[in-house]
């Protein structure tokens, strides 16, 4: 599984730059890492771990352990997955891809009752406000690092969704007086 920026996707990239800044894990262990950090901002499902280690092992990039508790494997970084990483990480990331659903509702929201359309932007607007409250309490407990510095990228995103979130609530209320 490569793109056309190397050997190896941003996922698989992801993954291995846990292992070799990180040392062995185990897919478990890996999620986990990812769920409490760059899953804020890459998302990453279980059967995607799993999956990218099996691709990873197959291709010589990352070596099992020995079986532990209830058959979890530890996986390290092999040198080809440490230079596989290191050529992905200094390929540059290419150009960011928008997924926001959101915008998929609003950009077709004329083909949806206006009602439903106000009670999914206030559920998505509840929903940022939560990430919003997570971000700030994790910002201050870190540092000007570069890892700190996409957390402020994060609670600089929520406050631009909430803005843009307010905006569309406001179009929609000058639509429904005029």
């Amino acid at each position: 599984m490569s793109d056309s920026h190397g050997l190896i996707n941003p996922t698989a990239g992801s993954l291995l730059g846990f292992l070799v800044g990180g040392g062995p894990m185990t897919g478990w262990d890996l999620y986990r890492s990812v769920e409490g950090s760059t899953g804020h901002f890459w998302n990453v499902t279980r059967s995607q771990v799993y999956r990218e280690l099996r691709d990873l092992e197959r291709r010589g990039l990352i070596t099992a352990g020995e079986s532990g508790p209830r058959g979890r494997i530890p996986y390290r970084a092999s040198d080809a997955g440490e230079r596989a990483f290191a050529e992905w990480l200094s390929a540059g990331p290419g150009p960011d891809l928008i997924r926001h659903h959101l915008l998929l509702t609003v950009f077709f929201a004329n083909q949806l009752d206006r009602g439903r359309l106000l009670e999914l932007l206030r559920e998505s607007r509840r929903h940022h406000e939560r990430t919003l409250d997570t971000f700030r309490h994790l910002y201050d407990d870190t540092d000007d690092s570069l890892p700190g510095a996409t957390l402020r990228f994060g609670v600089r995103y929520e406050e631009m969704v909430l803005a843009w979130i307010d905006e569309v609530m406001t179009t929609l209320a000058r639509g429904a007086s005029s």
